[in-house]
């Protein structure tokens, strides 16, 4: 499948949810793509052709839908995966950062010995909104000393400006912009 095509039949298959968490929040729901395989293939391709020559050595998969793409991901690029996770949810001793969301605050950690200083790093999540949890999340991988090289996204959702909260020296990708 081109690219072209594969980014609008991606986009075909995304579904709005309205007053989703919270009033005057549009939901971009990506399981109406993740149930359609072409659709998960199209992006699992999209990113691996992103991402083949950066030769990563781990991927950080956002909680919770990070972790979807983040695995397939780090399969194909035979990269490690590491998840960044909501509080508590560690067993480990932890690294914590926390974010603003567009509807409220919350926290990312990362077990302290998940990646050795120096390696390189792709953060990968479903959505890029106001950039709060990618900030913080890139923020994290880089208290363990590795590099973050790029942060990629199913979903970017431009006019809430997120990509500038990432810091400039971090390629952002998304593969679909509304």
């Amino acid at each position: 499948m081109e690219t072209v095509n594969s980014i609008d039949f991606v986009k075909s298959k995304i579904r709005d949810i309205i007053d989703f968490p919270v009033k005057g929040i549009v939901f971009k729901d990506i399981t109406t793509v993740l149930r359609d395989k072409e659709g998960f293939k199209a992006i699992i391709d999209f990113m691996v052709d992103k991402f083949a020559d950066r030769d990563i050595d781990y991927i950080a998969g956002i909680e919770s839908r990070g972790f979807i793409f983040g695995a397939a991901l780090a399969y194909e690029l035979k990269a490690g995966f590491v998840p960044l996770r909501k509080p508590g949810k560690l067993p480990g001793e932890t690294l914590s950062e926390s974010y603003k969301l567009e509807y409220g605050t919350d926290t990312l950690q990362i077990h302290k010995d998940a990646i050795e200083a120096g390696k390189k790093v792709l953060v990968i999540d479903d959505l890029l909104a106001t950039g709060g949890t990618a900030c913080a999340a890139c923020n994290l991988v880089k208290q363990t000393g590795a590099k973050v090289i790029a942060a990629a996204f199913i979903i970017e959702l431009k006019d809430l400006e997120g990509r500038k909260k990432i810091p400039a020296d971090i390629e952002t990708v998304s593969m679909v912009v509304y």
